[in-house]
């Protein structure tokens, strides 16, 4: 792993050479992270939040073989291929800093073998040649949309909450679910909530045509979950979403949901994602674990404790009643996003309307 101890552009690890800010695919399969190639043949992903170079280094090592999956899974580490990676890299500047808050993107390099390289570079430096660059304002047509496609273009209307429009878009092109889900590492939290709502009804619209593509993204939310459980960047939130507006096609995900509840850093999402689906089918969470989210409402985090009253009110879980009483007084506060805001609640409320859900649906 090269260390940087000031600003400079980034360099290839391999060859030393200066390499080109990397580039938004456009390709027909989902793609999450940005790519580029240097003049070795080494070819880089980019993750933007650092916490996700187990996904970039699939898809490198994907991209770098041409897209064949199966080539891929053939080589071998050391032999067939040698990796690093930069870390601090600022994607904004196009540079690799000391530390600063900003800068936490790492690009994760991979170069084949020789023999192994030939096969697959004409088709690499092809992709590339049509990719604009990470932070290129241009708007890129897409075959079969019928308006300019974008990354800011996706992102205003998430800020302008012009869902419809979006919804029309994911209609014609999935990769629209790839540009909406890099707005679940966004800073801004409002933003980071309405992309979360707003994937899982494309991810529906997607799945009308094409069930794999939705499905797939569902595993690599799962699997980004799991990968950066130091860290909530709303994939937990993004697969309940996806799971309530199509529980047709993927009731099948809500297990693994379950399983995230284990882990504390990642207990709250887990939570929220069980609940919002239980809002919209309280039926789909009869057959699951359900009665392991009491356990939460003592949880020592107020976080956790809101958002398991605030799961089991949407679930109707009238076994819960006894419980979230002893929650009514507390105070401990927590934010929550509920009907499109994010709010401020304490527990207490939170638990206060749970009650009333569940014995309203009596």
């Amino acid at each position: 792993m090269s260390i940087i101890t000031e600003a400079q552009p980034p360099k290839c690890p391999f060859c030393g050479s200066l390499v080109d800010r990397p580039r938004e695919l456009n390709t027909k399969r989902l793609t999450e992270f940005a790519m580029g190639r240097c003049q070795c043949g080494a070819v880089y992903a980019c993750d933007v939040t650092g916490h996700n170079v187990g996904a970039a280094w699939v898809e490198a090592l994907v991209f770098a073989c041409g897209g064949d999956w199966d080539l891929a899974w053939q080589l071998e580490p050391g032999k067939d291929y040698i990796e690093d990676r930069i870390e601090n890299y600022d994607e904004k500047e196009h540079k690799v800093v000391a530390k600063i808050a900003r800068a936490r993107a790492v690009l994760l390099f991979i170069r084949l073998g020789k023999e192994v390289r030939e096969v697959s570079e004409e088709k690499v430096q092809a992709e590339l040649a049509k990719a604009p660059a990470i932070n290129d304002d241009s708007s890129v047509e897409h075959p079969g949309l019928s308006k300019s496609f974008s990354k800011k273009l996706i992102q205003r209307l998430v800020e302008e909450n012009r869902e419809e429009e979006l919804l029309s878009m994911a209609r014609e092109d999935k990769r629209v679910l790839a540009a909406l889900q890099r707005l679940l590492y966004s800073p801004d939290e409002l933003l980071r909530w309405r992309a979360v709502e707003i994937l899982g009804k494309a991810a529906g619209c997607v799945a009308d045509k094409n069930p794999q593509a939705a499905a797939d993204l569902l595993r690599r939310l799962l699997s980004s979950a799991a990968d950066s459980a130091a860290t909530s960047w709303g994939f937990l939130e993004a697969t309940g979403e996806i799971i309530s507006n199509r529980p047709d096609l993927f009731a099948g995900f809500i297990p693994p949901l379950f399983s995230f509840l284990k882990d504390q850093t990642s207990c709250a999402a887990a939570l929220w994602a069980i609940g919002r689906i239980g809002k919209r089918h309280p039926e789909l969470l009869k057959g699951t674990p359900f009665f392991g989210v009491f356990d939460f409402l003592d949880d020592p985090e107020p976080a956790v404790r809101g958002h398991a009253a605030w799961a089991l009110g949407h679930m109707k879980t009238k076994e819960a009643v006894g419980s979230l009483q002893r929650l009514k007084d507390d105070r401990a506060c927590l934010r929550i996003y509920d009907d499109g805001m994010v709010k401020e609640k304490t527990v207490g409320e939170l638990a206060s309307q749970a009650i009333e859900r569940v014995t309203c649906s009596s």
